[in-house]
């Protein structure tokens, strides 16, 4: 038998003419003209897989196509690191497909295969920054200058969340202002107002990291006149911080009558905080200088208040001396040299340690909402205060009952796919417009949203007020990230304080320091829950003429 001389080298296949084998060249002409026509089928990384267990036969044929085929066969399975885009033997493999033989599963596995690993990406990356460490998130409090953004500043520098080189950027800018001690807090207060006048107005966000949690710092303002924003980040927090000035003269205008300690140290108690650090700044004050005396005559002034408002000073309460500016006593111990008398732990590693916080990650989801804002959609932000929510899933908002989707979702300026209960997020939503979304909405699962009010009764204990308090009273109610004008319709009862008994008749009025069970009309409605379901959609304070006139919990939604 003669072997044709293939104008490409080598032999080629017996001639097909000598062969007479005319059946035989029908069946391959017949598949190389399925071939052409499947050439557009293949994808690309179908190629190396497919060459190598490709019939001979079907290249075997005489003239310059097949022969050039036959090379592409010949070089490809040998030298795998340079496979050339080969398109026509793979086409046995969809022509065997049409046979019904078994090479289709192989590629129909493929594909959707790689479809799994690009979305896998994500949710892998979600499901570790969603159980990695656990979310607290700690609120700072007291009075004006009591230091409060500097130890916020003080901290992201020692746990390197704030670089150097910004540091030094700020160092250099207050020094112009002639104002070089603020520049830490300078990290925190971000707007031209606050770092003008040293004063924080909206409530600062930042977060740092340990090697067991995430904390979010939520950076309240002390003025006084700044207290619903102060109300809005205390409703967000799980640790409060009372930071005290020891400075003298300052220590004592905080705490005294007109002063934010007290009414601070109030509001966080009524917003459900449950455990307070107690920190005691600026004790390298030259009128300090690290006294021990000092730190005690602070410590026993505030010891009897914060008990009356209702933290236990054995369980509740954490006093620690540090400063600010120089960062003794917040991550590393106070020098021994300076304060030989305090060998309790650090701040950082203390908050660190602190036992774990128990949260709903099984129940429905809820996100009273802080604020919002556009960037290409409505973003709006808040703590999850229960359940968990993850991209795609279709949410309701509440009180419009406007149906959402959740877009994106990011924790402290990290993309996440899923978040769960006490993390502090950002919620991109499809299918609502910003300026239908307001602070103190509440996100929740379309299958259980959350009630609504507008006639409610609660139990009301008066705090401060001048004189007395009777039907028709109005005052503005904060709940959760909800603020509400109210008005009082009836007094329902008093409750007597010692005994908890409830008087037969219906009181006239109330005054300062009673208990009464009142009902009380909103404005508008109002997303809320009864105290006893869920606690953080059911306590409120009660303000007026820039004071805080009463706590209370809602009993009982009327309509």
């Amino acid at each position: 038998m003669e072997t044709s001389e293939n104008p490409w080298g080598g032999a080629t296949a017996p001639d097909p003419a000598h062969s007479g084998n005319e059946s035989g060249i029908e069946s391959r002409l017949h598949k190389l003209t399925l071939n052409v026509n499947a050439a557009e089928f293949v994808p690309s990384f179908l190629m190396r897989n497919s060459t190598s267990d490709l019939p001979s036969s079907s290249v075997n044929s005489s003239g310059p196509c097949s022969s050039e085929m036959k090379m592409e066969v010949d070089y490809s399975p040998n030298s795998e690191e340079k496979p050339p885009p080969i398109q026509k033997p793979v086409l046995d493999n969809w022509e065997d497909a049409a046979d019904g033989e078994g090479t289709t599963p192989e590629g129909d596995e493929i594909e959707p295969e790689e479809q799994i690993v690009r979305s896998k990406k994500k949710p892998i990356k979600a499901e570790d920054t969603k159980s990695k460490k656990e979310h607290v998130n700690v609120v700072f409090i007291g009075h004006v200058d009591a230091g409060k953004s500097t130890i916020g500043g003080q901290i992201m520098k020692l746990t390197g969340m704030v670089d150097q080189r910004t540091l030094e950027k700020y160092e250099r800018e207050a020094k112009e202002k002639n104002r070089e001690t603020w520049y830490l807090s300078w990290a925190l207060d971000t707007n031209e107002e606050e770092r003008n006048k040293g004063k924080t107005v909206e409530v600062g966000r930042a977060f740092f990291e340990t090697e067991k949690k995430h904390f979010s710092i939520l950076d309240a303002p002390g003025h006084k006149s700044f207290v619903p924003n102060m109300i809005s980040g205390a409703a967000q927090a799980d640790l409060s911080v009372l930071v005290i000035s020891a400075r003298k003269g300052e220590f004592e205008t905080g705490f005294e009558k007109g002063g934010q300690t007290r009414e601070h140290a109030m509001l966080v108690k009524t917003a459900g905080v449950k455990f307070m650090v107690v920190l005691i700044n600026k004790m390298d004050d030259p009128t300090v200088e690290w006294s021990e005396e000092r730190y005690n005559e602070c410590k026993e002034k505030l010891i009897p208040y914060l008990k009356k408002v209702g933290f236990n000073p054995t369980k509740d309460l954490t006093f620690m001396p540090c400063s600010g500016m120089t960062g003794a006593g917040l991550k590393d111990p106070c020098d021994q040299s300076t304060a030989p008398w305090y060998t309790g732990l650090p701040f950082i590693p203390f908050i660190d340690s602190l036992p774990s916080l128990n949260r709903k990650p099984d129940g429905p989801f809820i996100l009273p909402i802080v604020d919002k804002y556009k960037d290409m959609g409505t973003v709006v932000m808040g703590k999850v205060e229960s359940g968990g929510t993850r991209k795609g899933q279709s949410l309701i908002l509440m009180p419009n009952r406007t149906l959402v989707n959740v877009d994106q979702i990011w924790t402290d300026d990290e993309e996440v796919t899923a978040v769960g209960p006490g993390e502090n997020v950002k919620i991109k939503l499809k299918g609502i417009e910003e300026e239908d979304v307001s602070p103190g909405f509440v996100l929740c699962d379309s299958s259980s949203p959350c009630k609504m009010g507008r006639i409610f009764d609660a139990q009301v204990v008066i705090l401060e007020h001048k004189s007395i308090i009777c039907a028709g009273y109005k005052a503005v109610m904060h709940i959760h990230c909800a603020a509400e004008e109210v008005s009082l319709k009836a007094l329902i009862c008093l409750i007597d304080k010692k005994t908890g008994e409830k008087s037969k008749t219906r009181p006239r009025f109330v005054k300062q320091d009673q208990l009464a069970i009142m009902r009380l009309e909103c404005s508008g409605t109002v997303c809320m829950e009864t105290f006893k379901l869920f606690p953080q959609m059911g306590r409120f304070t009660l303000r007026d003429e820039g004071k805080t006139v009463a706590i209370g919990k809602v009993l009982k939604i009327v309509e």
